[in-house]
């Protein structure tokens, strides 16, 4: 997996001074590495029986609709307000540097739907506790959070559903 991670750089002070970005847009634009690291995450996820993928904001969609397309399973996008046409369930939640607000559409998970919530990063788990919040209120099953990377140190995976959080990378 150091192949892989070779390819995320650190951005430092971005989005604001000390925090150190983890920018994953060098490994999406490179081909081969974006191919295995949707591979090496779509087989954990093979004959689990995924209904829906949910892709959050914004780099989760690439993840999030790559794996769908390769498990056969729908695509739900979890966006930022005011960018979905229908009705919609609003979560307000903390992040690391500041608060946000996420909505995903009304009917877009059904009661007993397997779901799969797929980002980029994960964290310190308040964007993923949010959507997981969203999902169980409309009576998905979580099967599992899945990320291309993880911060390991700021102990994300502490504010999600235990034993069901899987990481490709750690940092």
């Amino acid at each position: 997996m150091e192949d892989l991670k070779s390819y995320i750089r650190d951005i430092p002070d971005f989005p604001k001074k000390g925090i150190i970005f983890k920018d994953i847009t060098t490994l999406l634009a490179d081909a081969p590495s974006y191919q295995r690291m949707v591979d090496l995450i779509a087989h954990r996820y093979v004959g689990k029986k995924i209904d829906k993928v949910v892709g959050v904001e914004a780099r989760g969609f690439v993840i999030g609709a790559a794996l769908a397309y390769k498990l056969g399973a729908g695509v739900v996008l979890v966006r930022k307000p005011g960018k979905l046409p229908g009705e919609t369930i609003k979560k307000t939640y903390e992040l690391e540097y500041g608060s946000d607000t996420l909505e995903i559409h009304v009917g877009a998970i059904t009661q007993g739907e397997r779901v799969l919530i797929a980002d980029d990063l994960l964290a310190t788990g308040g964007t993923i506790s949010a959507v997981v919040e969203m999902v169980d209120s409309m009576g998905g099953e979580i099967v599992e959070c899945c990320f291309m990377a993880e911060l390991a140190f700021l102990n994300g995976r502490n504010r999600l559903p235990s034993g069901k959080v899987f990481s490709l990378l750690t940092f």
